[in-house]
């Protein structure tokens, strides 16, 4: 018998495995990689390791799943509590498995062009993904830190991946040093909800905080310097001034990956502290704080956005005002609230990812391709490109049938539901911002001669991380029933 036994069950095994599949993986590709793949031209090959980890990582998630329902039991705790499986877990987990290999098989050609295609690349899709795990199934404050910093550190590796790029070497430096100055305010703000508690663990910390009243001064400490932690890493105001810059400097595979699945994990911690655990308690002192941060971010997001003739920079905005929306969600605070989140995370993964690799799609050689010039025409140039942006345009627009209408009418239902009337008519108000901005680059598309006439940027890879986008994009938009129940059924109360 191992000595370790008495100390590790095997629930505490099954709770981690997706996470130990990503980390294999992950270290497989860097031994590869050095041992047996040192020819750049070969390096493509390492996507097989990233396919395998995601089967594997997938198949770990649907035992996770069939487990639950053939127990009929909620969720699965591991390690004393400090890792917690359920179905608002897995859910997240899915979302990260798609970004991740939609991203990873789109990236290869875009890497080669740009002269820096690196094993480790692909690595550090895997142990991002890992901490992500991590991020969404954490129930403990150490558990949920280890979880972000692992996710972050390679995020920060790879926004500076261009190392030849000025761009990318200042985005990754602006992205590490503010990254770093929020993990102090959330370590610090960790640190104040332990010394309430006496335990790292999210439900002991619960009940201590509900021991107190909503305004306590501690309470209120621990909830502000947490809120600024989180709150820069969703890239809401005033946190949100790395996102531009490394969104811009980052190779676009990179910036759509950490605009994506940073964002979905990011989203899912900040609902583990401030709907599910220890800061819920506290809502009476936070909805309204949110409630502004909302409505800032929307502000700033939008109005910032229509000036914006880069591309990158432009969805970087973007991203911004869909964080607000998404913080409007949780200021509802209702069953549809919450669920308008889980829907609105989901399809914006797909529309998110799409629009950057269409961006992607234009880096050929000497041309970056990143500026709403290069747009123009694409429609005489590349029907099929031009097609597909217009699709998660309208998407993130939110303008049906497509999904992205889905994630806002379930935001606007829910501050409905609850009375936030005014927030529901800002919000409202914001879309026909978005759709402005969003229709200078297909009015570029559509009705101004071609600027440059050198084929675009292919490869099965991007074709397929595009297709499969598009199809979703369209399919969660027209068919919706299925989507809503899997977002449903991972809500947990």
């Amino acid at each position: 018998m191992s000595p370790f036994s008495q100390y590790y069950t095997s629930l505490d095994h099954f709770s981690i495995i997706p996470a130990v599949m990503l980390a294999l993986f992950g270290c497989a590709v860097l031994l590869f990689d050095f041992l047996i793949f040192p020819d750049p031209r070969q390096r493509k090959w390492l996507l097989i390791f990233v396919a395998l980890a995601e089967v594997f990582t997938g198949y770990g998630l649907y035992q996770q799943q069939a487990w639950l329902a053939v127990n009929g039991v909620a969720e699965i705790s591991g390690f004393g509590g400090s890792v917690t499986v359920d179905g608002f877990g897995i859910f997240f987990n899915w979302i990260f498995v798609a970004a991740a290999i939609l991203v990873a098989v789109a990236s290869y050609k875009y890497l080669e062009t740009a002269g820096e295609h690196h094993g480790e690349y692909y690595g550090l899709i895997l142990f991002a993904q890992c901490g992500m795990y991590f991020l969404a199934t954490g129930t403990d404050l150490i558990t949920l830190f280890i979880g972000l910093e692992l996710m972050a550190l390679c995020f920060y590796v790879m926004v500076g991946f261009l190392r030849s790029d000025k761009r990318s070497n200042e985005a990754a430096m602006k992205y590490l040093l503010l990254g770093a100055f929020s993990s102090g305010f959330l370590v610090y703000g960790f640190s104040v909800m332990y010394g309430i508690a006496g335990s790292t663990k999210l439900a002991e910390i619960t009940m201590a905080i509900e021991a107190r009243p909503a305004w306590d001064p501690v309470v209120f400490l621990a909830l502000a310097t947490t809120a600024v932690g989180l709150l820069f890493k969703i890239a809401a105001v005033p946190f949100h001034m790395w996102a531009p810059d490394a969104y811009e400097g980052a190779p676009v595979t990179v910036t759509a990956y950490l605009a994506v699945a940073s964002k979905a994990a990011s989203i899912a911690f900040l609902l583990r502290l401030f709907y599910y655990g220890p800061l819920a308690p506290a809502r009476q002192a936070w909805e309204p704080m949110l409630a502004v941060v909302a409505v800032a971010t929307l502000t700033i997001g939008n109005l910032a956005a229509i000036n914006q003739t880069n591309i990158k920079r432009l969805l970087a905005y973007s991203s911004i005002s869909h964080a607000g929306y998404m913080l409007l969600g949780l200021v509802a605070g209702n069953r549809t609230g919450i669920n308008g989140i889980l829907v609105y995370i989901m399809v914006y993964t797909f529309m998110t990812l799409g629009a950057f690799l269409v961006v992607a799609a234009l880096r050929r050689k000497n041309i970056i391709g990143e500026d709403l010039d290069d747009f123009a025409g694409l429609m005489r140039k590349s029907p099929g490109y031009a097609v597909l942006m217009l699709i998660f345009l309208l998407s993130l627009a939110g303008i049906p049938p497509t999904a992205g209408f889905l994630g806002k009418y379930y935001i606007f239902l829910a501050l409905i539901q609850t009375g936030h009337y005014a927030l529901a008519v800002v919000a409202t108000l914001y879309v026909a911002v978005a759709i402005y901005y969003y229709f200078k680059i297909v009015r570029s598309m559509f009705t101004r001669p071609e600027a440059e006439e050198s084929p675009l940027a292919s490869s099965f890879g991007l074709r397929l991380a595009l297709g499969v986008s598009g199809v979703l994009t369209l399919v969660i938009g027209i068919y919706p029933e299925p989507f809503l129940k899997l977002a449903q059924g991972s809500l947990l109360r």
